[in-house]
C-alpha cells in the first residue's frame, strides 16, 4: 500500500514538473526550419525562453529554474554572462551540483562581442551534449550568437536567422551589425 501511495505521489510531482518545466518541441528541426521553429517556451520563473529543437534560449534563470531544467532533461548550460553579473547565487555550483555540464562564455556589450566569441559559440552549439539551455541576462546576447550559428552551421538565409534572433530577444543594433559582418566574412571561408 505504501508503495502505491509513493508511486502516486511521484506521478503527481512528475506531472507538475512537466506542467511548469522547460517546455517546447522535442526534436530538432532541419536546417530549413522557418521562424516558426523558434517558439516561445517556459522554464520555471525565467522571464524569456524560446525553444528550438534541443535548445532552450533564455534570459537569466533563477537557481530553482535550473532544477526544473534538469528535470526536463537539460544536460548542458551555456552562460554568456560574466560570473560577477549573477549576484543572487553561484550558478556554476548550482548547475554542476545538479549534474549538468556548465560552460561559461562571458561577454557583455558590443566591445566584447568579437570573432572569438562568435567562433566559440558556434563550436559549443555544435558540440555540447543536448538538450542545451543557453542564457544571458535578457536573451539579447543569446540572440546575437544565434545568428552566425544558424547561417553558417544551419544553412538558413541571414534574414531568417535575424528574424529568429529578434524573436529570441535581439535588441542591440551593434550586435546585429557584428553578427552580419562575421557571417559575411566567414561565408567566403566555406566556399
Amino acid at each position: 500500500m505504501r508503495r502505491i501511495a509513493f508511486v502516486a505521489r511521484v506521478s503527481v510531482v512528475v506531472a507538475w514538473l512537466g506542467s511548469i518545466g522547460c517546455s517546447g518541441p522535442a526534436s530538432a528541426p532541419d536546417a530549413t526550419a522557418s521562424v516558426a521553429g523558434v517558439v516561445p517556451s517556459t522554464c520555471g520563473s525565467t522571464q524569456r525562453v524560446h525553444a528550438f529543437g534541443d535548445f532552450r534560449l533564455a534570459s537569466q534563470p533563477a537557481a530553482a529554474d535550473f532544477e526544473i531544467a534538469k528535470a526536463a532533461g537539460v544536460r548542458t548550460v551555456i552562460n554568456l554572462r560574466h560570473e560577477h553579473e549573477i549576484k543572487d547565487f553561484d550558478e556554476r555550483a548550482v548547475v554542476t551540483g545538479l549534474g549538468m555540464t556548465y560552460v561559461n562564455l562571458p561577454w557583455h556589450g558590443p566591445e566584447e562581442l568579437n570573432d572569438a566569441v562568435f567562433t566559440r559559440a558556434r563550436e559549443l552549439l555544435r558540440t555540447v551534449e543536448p538538450p542545451v539551455l543557453v542564457h544571458c541576462g535578457s536573451a539579447n546576447r543569446v540572440a546575437a550568437v544565434w545568428i552566425p550559428w544558424r547561417v553558417l552551421d544551419g544553412g538558413v538565409p541571414f534574414e531568417q536567422a535575424l528574424t529568429e534572433a529578434k524573436a529570441i530577444g535581439l535588441k542591440t543594433p551593434e550586435f546585429e551589425t557584428k553578427a552580419k559582418d562575421y557571417v559575411l566574412r566567414h561565408q567566403s571561408d566555406q566556399h
